[in-house]
């Protein structure tokens, strides 16, 4: 009840400035690009973003209110979805002033949420020539970085902001996603850490993948047993038969003289698992027996048997 009330005596306050405004362009004859201006902050204040647009465009058309104008613009159009006009606002300001550290965050962050990475690295290296970076900053920077793949030089940035690390789980996830890449063991600690405050069926996934290839096959098999006994019908990407493949893979590996590993496998493949090349790698990986290695080729052979291949997909689309 509070806030409804604050709300209706802002909108009261910002009706008796227009109606202010009114007068005096009737008896001035003209209202200043300052008054369209805090107009406009006034509405966005409220959330009234289309009313705030309408007097940040009137105020935008003088030198003096200009670039403020043009940056609440950009703000707005970030706010409803608009990146790329967002980006473009920001960017205008950037050309008149180069110097301007606001508009050179807000331009990075408007093309990331865009999907223009260069273009958003091109504005972090321009602001790192002038401030050094917040640990916020430093995320997104190291999340550009690690999006292109450049996965050394974004460790190299995230791994200043180790301080924050403890209380940031969006810079904890990203750190341990940039290790697992670089197949560091540490990845293993940090996605511990981070899992020991949040619950995410992903991250549990990428989890027990670097356990895996740290040769923690016990927690592992752990961690991917879980996942399989969970719902995963809203995680996309992620899919029973994907699942008993890793389990199968662990099991091929750390215990070749049993046959679960063969069994989880074909379970996998019975229950829909066709990636063919993921199999073939199989047959590459030390650790598993020559005799299983034979099983995993009758395995191989009943997926190519049963999975179409791109050419015969594309005749039986045209024949249809």
């Amino acid at each position: 009840m509070t806030n409804i009330k604050q709300k209706a005596a802002s909108l009261l306050l910002v009706l008796l400035f227009c109606m202010f405004l009114a007068s005096c362009a009737s008896s001035a004859g003209a209202v200043s690009a300052e008054e369209y201006y805090s107009l406009g902050v006034a509405y966005m204040d409220m959330g009234k973003y289309d009313e705030a647009e309408k007097w940040f465009q009137r105020a935008q058309a003088a030198d003096k209110t200009k670039s403020a104008s043009e940056y609440n613009l950009g703000r707005i159009a970030f706010e409803t979805g608009r990146y790329e006009e967002s980006a473009l606002l920001f960017e205008s300001i950037i050309r008149r002033d180069p110097q301007n550290t606001m508009a050179l965050k807000s331009a990075a962050y408007a093309r990331i949420k865009n999907g223009d990475l260069e273009a958003a690295l091109n504005h972090y290296t321009r602001l790192l020539e002038l401030v050094p970076e917040s640990a916020d900053d430093g995320y997104n920077h190291a999340l550009v970085l690690f999006a292109l793949g450049k996965t050394s030089e974004a460790d190299a940035v995230i791994s200043r902001y180790a301080f924050a690390l403890q209380n940031n789980d969006d810079l904890l996830l990203l750190y341990a996603r940039i290790q697992k890449a670089e197949k560091k063991i540490e990845a293993v600690d940090s996605y511990d850490l981070w899992l020991k405050k949040n619950a995410d069926l992903q991250v549990k996934f990428e989890y027990a993948e670097t356990l895996e290839y740290a040769e923690l096959y016990v927690k592992a098999l752990e961690n991917y047993r879980e996942i399989l006994n969970a719902d995963l019908s809203a995680v996309p990407g992620l899919s029973t038969p994907q699942i008993r493949f890793s389990i199968a893979r662990v099991l091929l590996v750390s215990d070749p003289s049993v046959p679960d590993g063969i069994t989880e496998l074909q379970g996998a493949v019975t229950d829909g698992f066709t990636d063919k090349d993921a199999v073939e790698e199989l047959l590459e990986m030390e650790g598993i027996s020559a005799e299983h290695k034979e099983e995993i080729r009758i395995i191989l052979d009943g997926i190519s048997d049963n999975v179409p291949d791109a050419e015969e997909e594309t005749a039986a689309e045209a024949a249809a």
